[in-house]
């Protein structure tokens, strides 16, 4: 998998945790890119089991500045 491919995959799981967490807590869809980061990376930790084998590899070890960063941005 390459660099790009791994990024694009990534920022698809964090879109997924995005929407479920503003679905959960819409009030988050005020709050700061660092406090979102924080909250989708406490997520993927607690329910990593729920992803398939390939996705958790990818988010096994991302860190809360590398959502954060994804976060930021903006495909076109």
């Amino acid at each position: 998998m390459t660099q790009e491919h791994a990024s694009h995959e990534k920022r698809k799981i964090i879109d997924k945790f995005l929407m479920k967490l503003t679905k959960e807590a819409p009030q988050m869809y005020y709050a700061s890119t660092s406090e979102v980061a924080r909250s989708i990376h406490t997520m993927i930790k607690e329910h990593t089991n729920r992803l398939s084998v390939e996705d958790q590899a990818l988010v096994r070890h991302m860190t809360v500045e590398e959502i954060q960063g994804l976060l930021g941005f903006h495909l076109k």
